[in-house]
């Protein structure tokens, strides 16, 4: 509203200019038609002869404003000068008017702008003797008095403009002030708030725009809570053929026959701690989804990072074996006493090591034979940050496919590799829980070949203990 306001004020001066100059006009007109018409009485026809002979006090007439400068011109019916300036432009006339028909045009004499009055005599006695008589004055005064009007009218806006924007501006901070409550009120509601807006104190323009954004709410409530029951309904529904899994891992340890093999007995002590562990985590994402479904919070507790990724680490190990890869774990060292306990964040370990694991399993699953995967846990000794980094030497995902990989059941295309999509979106959702910030970068942009991929995930603040 303000800027067509400061964009009308230069055409409200235009048209002030305007209106100033036709009312300036209109009192010299009739004085300069008064003089006209004064000087007519010395136009007079002797033989078929026009003549034009003033008086002294005529010629004062003509001389009687220091201000402008006035002209006149007396032609006769042939347009032969019979007294004045010859310099006067003609009229625009193409017939000549009714005699005794005054009329007034601007002009230019002698590089000077004047107006002009000018009318045609019948004299003679059957007053047929056409004569054209036309007097001129300069702008000056009328210059002086449309100024004058134009600082009487401009001045006192000088001093309304500003007030009317300022009374503008207050009337519009004082209408969007229910609109910046209501944003502010939508702000602060937490990301997991779905309840519907109170619109008992929005404006009334935007009353349709906040019951449309509650009922999109609404919807949005049942299709969330109708994906986190299904998350629960699967869960639960793991729980038991898990336990079938790791009740038969421990009949067949007890009922080997003499003889067997270390191998046998060895992958079946892996099964049973692979389903215990998974069995773990199922009961987590249950206790997850019930959390997100019931709006409390996620439970954390301080974690020891560097224990948690070198425990991963160390059960990936079977896998980087069989896949002749160079697994290996890195760990900064921190300037700290010795006796000083480990630091730690604040986050759920089992979703921590489920983070640990995907970022790793992707690594080995997408690095070919005899490559190097790395994790590495980088802490800052001063703020206590921490940064997790699983680098390989695979082919990496190109920069503009680094953002649509995080969504679930998305894969790069070319990579012939088995998988199900969901790795990198688990890891994000992860990340997000914990208010950490996920990066993903060429891990030598050297080899155009095999540039491989280094996945960084920092952390918050640690704590001491």
């Amino acid at each position: 509203m303000l800027t067509p306001l400061l964009l009308l004020w230069p055409l409200s001066l235009g048209l002030t200019w305007f209106v100033a100059q036709g009312i300036a006009d209109r009192p010299y007109d009739r004085a300069l038609e008064f003089n006209l018409q004064a000087l007519t009485q010395f136009v007079t026809v002797d033989e078929g002869r026009a003549l034009f002979a003033l008086t002294p006090q005529a010629r004062d007439l003509l001389r009687a404003d220091d201000t402008d400068l006035v002209f006149y011109q007396v032609l006769d019916r042939d347009g032969r000068l019979v007294s004045g300036d010859p310099e006067f432009p003609a009229p625009p006339d193409t017939r000549t008017p009714r005699p005794g028909d005054i009329r007034l045009r601007d002009g230019v004499i002698r590089d000077e702008d004047v107006r002009i009055a000018y009318t045609w005599l019948a004299r003679g006695p059957a007053r047929d003797h056409i004569v054209l008589m036309q007097v001129a004055e300069t702008r000056g005064k009328r210059s002086k008095l449309a100024t004058e009007i134009i600082k009487g009218v401009m001045v006192p806006q000088f001093i309304i403009l500003p007030l009317a924007v300022l009374l503008v501006w207050l009337a519009l901070v004082h209408g969007i002030r229910p609109l910046s409550e209501l944003e502010q009120r939508i702000r602060a509601r937490r990301p997991d708030d779905l309840s519907p807006i109170d619109d008992e104190h929005v404006p009334q323009e935007v009353a349709p725009l906040v019951s449309s954004i509650n009922d999109l709410l609404q919807r949005l409530k049942a299709t969330l809570s109708n994906q986190k029951r299904f998350l629960a309904d699967a869960a639960h529904q793991l729980k038991t053929p898990l336990a079938g899994l790791r009740m038969q891992a421990e009949m067949a340890q007890k009922q080997l026959p003499p003889g067997v093999g270390e191998e046998v007995e060895r992958s079946l002590r892996q099964i049973a701690t692979s389903s215990v562990r998974a069995t773990h985590t199922v009961n987590q994402l249950l206790a997850l989804a019930r959390a997100e479904a019931t709006g409390r919070a996620l439970p954390r507790e301080p974690v020891d990072l560097v224990a948690v990724a070198r425990e991963v680490v160390e059960e990936l190990v079977p896998l980087a074996l069989d896949k002749a890869i160079d697994l290996g774990f890195e760990t900064r060292p921190v300037d700290r006493p010795p006796a000083a306990p480990p630091i730690r964040l604040l986050g759920n370990p089992t979703l921590l090591a489920e983070l640990v694991r995907n970022l790793a399993d992707n690594a080995l699953r997408y690095t070919p034979r005899g490559g190097v995967v790395t994790v590495r846990v980088l802490t800052d000794p001063f703020s206590g940050v921490q940064v997790l980094q699983v680098e390989d030497s695979g082919p990496g995902i190109p920069a503009d496919e680094r953002e649509r990989v995080l969504a679930p059941f998305y894969r790069a295309l070319g990579t012939n590799v088995d998988g199900s999509g969901l790795g990198l979106a688990i890891v994000h959702e992860i990340v997000q829980q914990h208010g950490a910030v996920l990066e993903m970068e060429d891990a030598d942009p050297q080899r155009p070949q095999a540039r491989g991929l280094r996945v960084s995930v920092r952390f918050q603040a640690a704590t001491g203990r």
